[in-house]
């Protein structure tokens, strides 16, 4: 676990002295606020079920993003609670601090799952989906209030409870011959 903490601090650490800049600051933050309880994403299936000809695109992704929510909100933040890296290393940082833990990044897990959904249902908004979900990600460490192992863990965990998601659809509609 040693490696893996001095790992995250040297690697957040390059990143904030490369990138860092008061031009940086105000995208940042407002990318990562959209981020905030899966706003835009829950937001875009919303929209989704709204329009007809896409109401089961928004199904599934209200669907990973409350498989998703589950596993890493209720369970492994609450049972991990590792502490954030403004805590550790005593970054100013741009956010009010948060209360939960570190670990996963729950920002990153909603967005890679959101947009695992939209690139199975159609390739070109999932590649604008998995552009955002990446910014999402690197916004959070920009802001000092993740590790990167927090943001990589949070994107695989998102990317899963998406196939999950898409796994028992097919199965169940199997029988039926459809495709998700």
């Amino acid at each position: 676990m040693e490696g893996i903490q001095a790992f995250d601090i040297a690697v957040l650490n390059g990143l904030r002295e490369a990138v860092c800049s008061p031009f940086l600051d105000a995208p940042m933050r407002l990318l990562s606020l959209l981020g905030d309880k899966g706003f835009l994403w829950i937001a875009i299936g919303i929209i989704l079920l709204l329009v007809r000809s896409r109401r089961r695109w928004g199904v599934l992704v209200l669907a990973a993003l409350a498989l998703n929510a589950i596993w890493c909100n209720l369970l492994l933040k609450p049972l991990l609670d590792r502490a954030r890296p403004y805590e550790v290393l005593g970054f100013d940082i741009l956010v009010a601090p948060l209360a939960d833990g570190s670990f996963p990044s729950g920002h990153t897990s909603a967005s890679f799952a959101a947009a695992a959904v939209l690139y199975a249902m159609d390739r070109r908004l999932g590649i604008v989906a998995y552009i955002v979900a990446v910014w999402m990600g690197l916004s959070r460490l920009y802001l000092g209030v993740h590790f990167p192992t927090d943001v990589l863990f949070g994107a695989l965990l998102g990317w899963v409870a998406a196939q999950v998601v898409l796994w028992a659809v097919k199965k169940t509609n199997a029988g039926k011959n459809k495709t998700v």
